[in-house]
């Protein structure tokens, strides 16, 4: 099941289809602004997303495969961490805590990187609050659940045996 081409292609697919969701669903059809850990999550599905790409296009072996299922246990272990700290402030979080805080494109302009990443981790007012479920579950946990996915897929390609040619 996670040998050859099969789980980058389904791994890609996967965040395709939920960085379609969020631009076109979310982001244009239903008017939702993305809030800064919003952004990092879609960061997070691109860099995973790319990683499939690549790894579809090579067609890695041996070695090659394990370091591809490394790096995509790495990046889809990130985004589990951003989407689980999102869902942590929208639902366990004090909401008098998060105060709405600068816009992202703001904070790159005037802040280093590491203080914008430590800042955004923090969360704002905007991260906190729920604009959309579905059965319950904001889009940062349904983030969350693909992410889970995400690593699943991950893990099966850093961990599957290879075949050996019959002698």
């Amino acid at each position: 099941m996670f040998r050859g081409r099969a789980p980058f292609a389904i791994g890609f697919a996967i965040c395709a289809a939920s960085m379609a969701v969020a631009l076109f669903y979310f982001q244009h059809h239903l008017g939702l602004e993305p809030c800064p850990l919003c952004i990092f999550q879609r960061i997070a599905a691109i860099i995973t997303g790319l990683i499939f790409l690549i790894g579809l296009i090579h067609g890695p072996r041996g070695l090659a495969r394990r370091v591809y299922g490394g790096l995509l246990t790495l990046a889809s272990l990130a985004g589990i961490g951003i989407a689980g700290r999102h869902v942590w402030l929208q639902y366990f979080a004090d909401p008098d805590s998060l105060g709405c805080g600068p816009g992202l494109q703001f904070m790159l302009q005037n802040n280093p990187l590491s203080k914008v990443i430590a800042d955004v981790l923090k969360g704002t007012g905007d991260c906190g609050e729920i604009v959309w479920t579905l059965f319950g579950i904001s889009i940062p946990g349904w983030t969350l659940l693909l992410f889970l996915v995400l690593l699943g897929v991950s893990l099966g390609i850093l961990l599957a045996r290879e075949e050996r040619p019959a002698v």
